[in-house]
């Protein structure tokens, strides 16, 4: 027993040892059990399956309604189920103080306002605290009561458990405004990343622009110029005889 408790406490737990009970054989007899029943309102564990499957081989000692998978309409009803050694509930909920066995110090409707029950919580706190301090100060008394300072050390641990209780039932608020938070971040990232988008496209347009223009202005010029194949006059060259005779002798 000590070892199936370790065991359920271990973080990562073997299968349960009745794992093994899940055979096809035994799993036939169950259905055989139920066929021959008949009433399926019976009870079968206080039924003797050994008489009912007296036909039967290898009939386990122990009850076949072990095979049984688990009523979901219990569990619904009863709200909770146990996976190994620990409590699972149905519907997620936090439960209060009250519930988990605590002094609950305000209200339990969270539709109620619960400031004054908290603001009240922290003065006995203050003070409580104040008569701590003062009682820890003063010599020990010879009687065998209880010591104040105990009793105040239980007080503020009352107090500070309605604190802690509190602010554990306003998670979900925090979680709620953290999300639209983190919303409203991701809007505004994307809101600069759209105007930067903007912004480029409207400097390539003007690029475009501009280069358009500077094409249409080449196109305007050389559609001025002649074709290739016009003859361009050339001045004449009046040159004599006796100049090209002279130039030669000096040249030699």
């Amino acid at each position: 027993m000590e070892e199936e408790e370790a065991e359920l406490r271990n973080p990562f737990p073997s299968p349960p040892s009745h794992y093994n009970n899940y055979t096809s054989h035994n799993l036939k007899l169950l259905s055989l059990l139920k066929e021959r029943v008949g009433d399926q309102n019976a009870d079968l564990g206080t039924l003797n399956q050994h008489e009912i499957l007296s036909d039967q081989t290898d009939v386990p000692s122990w009850s076949l309604v072990q095979l049984e998978k688990p009523r979901v309409d219990w569990i619904l009803e009863e709200g909770h189920y146990n996976v190994f050694g620990d409590t699972w509930f149905v519907k997620e909920t936090i439960p209060s103080l009250a519930e988990l066995g605590g002094h609950q110090l305000y209200p339990a409707d969270p539709s109620l306002d619960r400031r004054p029950a908290l603001l009240a919580v922290l003065r006995s706190m203050l003070v409580t605290f104040s008569n701590l301090t003062d009682v820890m100060l003063a010599p020990p008394p010879s009687s065998a009561a209880t010591p104040e300072w105990q009793r105040h050390l239980e007080w503020i641990t009352i107090l500070a458990q309605n604190l802690m209780a509190a602010a554990n039932d306003l998670r979900p608020v925090q979680a709620r405004g953290n999300l639209e938070l983190m919303m409203e971040r991701q809007l505004e990232l994307r809101r600069e990343e759209t105007k930067n988008i903007h912004s480029q496209c409207d400097a390539l347009e003007a690029r475009l622009l501009e280069l358009r223009s500077s094409a249409h202005e080449t196109a305007d010029q050389t559609s001025t110029v002649k074709p290739s194949g016009a003859q361009i006059p050339t001045p004449a060259i009046n040159v004599s005889l006796e100049d090209m005779l002279r130039r030669a002798e000096e040249i030699t």
